[in-house]
């Protein structure tokens, strides 16, 4: 479906069930600017309350990176294959009335009118298409996507990945952009008479192909989860690497040590990336200090998209700069005993030997995002996403 689960939700109350705190939803959209630097926009035929959005939607299991969702979602509701570029951001939302979301935005190639011509769109999930200028769509965009799309557009392309948190720019991209309200909502007042493909009724009922629409709660309980980390990269002066070791655990082979990067589960019920980064670290390794810039993102598939992961559930890495460290520093570290055995500076070979495969990769990205400027590096499985 063509609906991103932030303008799905509005207004609903969803009650998470116990145990679930760590769970979030995903989406992925597409932004489409044109010769002109309008940008393009869709009306939502089922989403009678906000019914101007990005062209995209959330993520199936089976895509296997969001990347894959915003292409998919072009493909179903468009009806053709956009050539992606970087990803613009990535936002991170809470709200009381449904499950926080990963909201990627990638940037498209721009489309030619003779490109534009040719769509073939799901009437079901595309009611009408409209170019807008970026302050036009400010105002025909809900509050929270107008934020996020602005951002995008206001932001250099070299600032990306931008790291936002409830629309607003954080970490390096506070110094690209100032935080600012979303502008007066309009909604699609007006559309019509800018676009030949607006819908001229104001409220015209979806086709009579189209499902059944769900009621709303039901909707946002029928998508599906993923999970997020948030782990911080540490040095010492000789550019060395601090793991930590998990208590082993019992496994069908017998207890096996498990190195990585301090951190651990986001709380995404409750609280943001930098929130979880600053709290893992503080809980693991008694240090309180504030997260960096944001390295890395690295989305772990699940079961449906890749038959040989180790979890079902896709997972959303953050990999946030601890920076280096003094070597007197670590000799404060205070482990925390029920889940940590012993933390190790590490130089990339042994690093290399005591990670996973995939851990390392990530490592050896983010380690690498440090000497270059801009956003985090969007990574897949610990590799770069493309």
């Amino acid at each position: 479906m063509s609906s991103a689960p932030d303008g799905a939700a509005e207004g609903v109350r969803i009650v998470v069930e116990a145990g679930s705190g760590q769970e979030l939803l995903a989406a992925a959209g597409v932004l489409f600017p044109d010769e002109r630097g309008r940008v393009l926009l869709v009306r939502l035929p089922y989403n009678r309350k906000h019914p101007v959005a990005v062209p995209g939607g959330g993520c199936d299991p089976q895509d296997g990176s969001p990347r894959r969702t915003a292409v998919r979602e072009i493909e179903e509701e468009l009806g053709f294959t956009p050539r992606l570029g970087a990803l613009a951001c990535l936002d991170w939302t809470l709200d009381h009335d449904r499950p926080p979301i990963a909201a990627h935005l990638y940037w498209a190639e721009p489309l030619t009118p003779e490109q534009a011509a040719a769509f073939t769109p799901d009437r079901a999930e595309v009611g009408g298409w409209a170019w807008l200028t970026p302050d036009r769509a400010g105002r025909a965009l809900p509050p929270r996507l107008s934020r996020r799309v602005a951002a995008c557009l206001r932001a250099p392309r070299a600032a990306a990945p931008l790291e936002l948190e409830n629309g607003q720019p954080v970490g390096h991209a506070l110094d690209h952009l100032t935080p600012v309200p979303a502008p007066a909502y309009t909604g699609e007042a007006g559309l019509s008479e800018l676009s030949e493909h607006w819908p001229r009724e104001a409220d015209p009922a979806p086709p009579a192909e189209a499902p059944p629409l769900l009621d709303r709660a039901a909707y946002i309980a029928s998508l599906p989860r993923i999970r997020a980390k948030a782990r911080t990269v540490f040095t010492d002066r000789a550019g060395r690497v601090l793991l930590v070791r998990q208590r082993p655990w019992d496994l069908p082979g017998g207890e096996v040590p498990y190195w990585t990067l301090p951190g651990g589960g986001i709380e995404a019920d409750r609280e943001l990336p930098r929130a979880a980064a600053r709290r893992e670290v503080r809980e693991e390794l008694g240090w309180s200090c504030e997260p960096g810039r944001l390295l890395a993102l690295d989305w772990l598939p699940g079961r449906a998209a890749d038959p040989a992961a180790v979890r079902e559930t896709a997972v959303l890495v953050y990999l946030f700069d601890g920076g280096t460290v003094a070597d007197e520093r670590f000799a404060s570290i205070v482990l925390a005993e029920e889940e940590l055995v012993e933390w190790r500076l590490c130089d990339p070979v042994e690093a290399r030997a005591l990670l996973t495969p995939a851990s390392w990769a990530r490592t050896a990205a983010a380690l690498a995002a440090r000497d270059r400027p801009g956003g985090p590096a969007e990574l897949v499985g610990g590799h770069p996403a493309g």
